[in-house]
């Protein structure tokens, strides 16, 4: 039996495969199945079952292509209802892949199907459980996005996801290896461990959730300090029960070579945002107008979920040469398939046809420190917990998520200073503002981490983040 982990880490998400014999299962796979189907040949092993842990709202699964180009049947757990075909299993259904065993355990609280999968090896020892997003490393799965999909209220479904775990999961053996769909990073969860890989037995002492005296313990501390979900989680949940166009057909849309003249006339035609996918000191010296910069190097699917929102909408990229089929693989991650082709030769060729161009003012921490008095006004982009634990003081905490909710706030008539914690968010921020005519303002290089380094200003004390959550 072989039981590998595959991990994304821009997506903080976990895949799994399973070999037995000349039978191996996939476990909640991602949108690109060639990785998947490299490992079937090297292996020269049948696929024989794609398992889905629940409808997932973070990304968009792979089960369709995989199903379709392997012809292995989908399972997802009780009560779900996809629009397409599918096993449904049982509570406790056993399903065999060469010697060992696949049990479907019912933990429905995350979304009402979800499933845990309890791996059996071929000595009838409980060995591992594949546990999606009903239990993470560290924290649970939250439970407030099958509201919509229910009658249930959040402190509902938190209670039903105490009984599943009570009942199904904590009465597991110590020693069984828990492999959770998500880690840290991943907004399905708030509190969630780096590690990617546990025992049940250092959950069963360590995790927060599974340490409530009662459920409503339990449910209080679940849903206290649980941010609005992404918006775009809906999208992707109607994506993986509903189905989706083939990767491959996206792929063919969007590796589309357009040029400066067409590429110009195809955002004027079509209202088609561009992404500007370079590296923020790129894309600060210059950048075609109203183009919004989300760097490929960085937590680019998510942001790209959480800012652009409508995955229907159609996008233009400019990219890195030779980075194209990445980009729109990782869109794809996300449902982001409307995207109508790329700028060939990148911003240079737009460059070198003297076409109008934007710039932002970015400046170093160090001439920041030399600016700054008890008059400059600074916004830090970081989350709230970021900016709760160590800021410069008076500075106005406007987070890049909400950023859609807070623009229309700015006062472009008085100068301020943008930051985030490293330069990746406030050069995101400083695009928007400028898409939106924001210009009176200065982005810090390095952002917060660099500045801390030029002891020249003052700082709120330090608070352990983990206490601001």
């Amino acid at each position: 039996m072989k039981v590998e982990q595959i991990y994304t880490g821009c997506l903080a998400q976990g895949a799994y495969y399973i070999v037995s014999e000349n039978e191996a299962v996939i476990i909640d796979p991602l949108r690109e199945v060639k990785p998947y189907l490299d490992r079937l040949e090297k292996d020269d092993v049948t696929l024989k079952y794609i398992f889905e842990t629940h409808f997932h709202a973070d990304f968009v699964s792979g089960h369709l292509d995989l199903s379709k180009k392997t012809g292995a049947p989908i399972v997802y757990g009780p009560t779900a209802n996809p629009n397409f075909e599918a096993i449904i299993a049982e509570d406790n259904q056993v399903f065999e892949i060469g010697k060992v065993k696949i049990k479907a355990l019912h933990t429905p609280g995350h979304t009402m199907e979800s499933t845990t999968y309890l791996l059996i090896d071929e000595n009838g020892v409980e060995t591992a459980i594949f546990t999606g997003d009903t239990l993470f490393l560290g924290d649970v799965g939250r439970p407030d996005l099958a509201q919509k999909a229910t009658s249930l209220t959040q402190e509902d479904l938190a209670g039903i996801l105490y009984e599943s775990l009570h009942s199904k999961i904590l009465p597991l053996d110590d020693s069984i290896t828990v492999y959770p769909a998500h880690g840290a990073g991943s907004a399905c969860g708030k509190n969630m461990q780096k590690e990617t890989v546990d025992i049940l037995g250092n959950q069963k002492r360590t995790n927060y959730a599974l340490n409530q005296p009662d459920k409503e313990s339990f449910i209080r501390e679940v849903l206290d300090g649980l941010t609005a979900p992404p918006k775009y989680f809906g999208m992707n949940v109607a994506l993986n029960k509903g189905g989706y166009e083939s990767l491959d057909d996206v792929m063919d849309k969007g590796l589309t070579p357009v040029s400066v003249e067409d590429f110009e006339s195809f955002a004027e035609e079509t209202g088609a945002l561009i992404l500007d996918t370079r590296g923020a000191a790129d894309f600060q010296k210059g950048f075609i107008p109203n183009s919004i910069n989300i760097g490929l190097k960085g937590d680019f699917a998510p942001w790209v979920g959480t800012l652009i929102v409508d995955v229907k909408h159609p996008l233009l990229l400019v990219s890195d040469e030779g980075t194209e089929e990445e980009v729109i693989t990782r869109l794809s991650r996300v449902g982001f398939d409307n995207v109508l082709g790329y700028l060939k030769g990148g911003f240079d060729s737009w460059k070198n046809s003297d076409k109008e161009i934007d710039e932002v003012t970015r400046i170093s921490p160090a001439e920041f420190a030399e600016q700054f008095n008890e008059k400059t006004k600074v916004i830090d982009v970081r989350k709230l917990g970021e900016y709760s634990a160590e800021h410069i003081d008076n500075a106005y905490n406007k987070p890049l998520d909400t950023i859609s909710d807070w623009v229309s706030t700015i006062d472009d008539s008085e100068h301020f200073f943008l930051h985030c914690a490293g330069g990746y968010r406030s050069m995101i921020a400083a695009s928007i503002l400028n898409s939106h005519g924001i210009r009176n303002f200065t982005e810090i290089e390095g952002g917060f981490n660099g500045i801390k380094k030029t002891e020249k200003f003052p700082t709120s004390d330090f608070v352990c983040q983990s206490k601001t959550l």
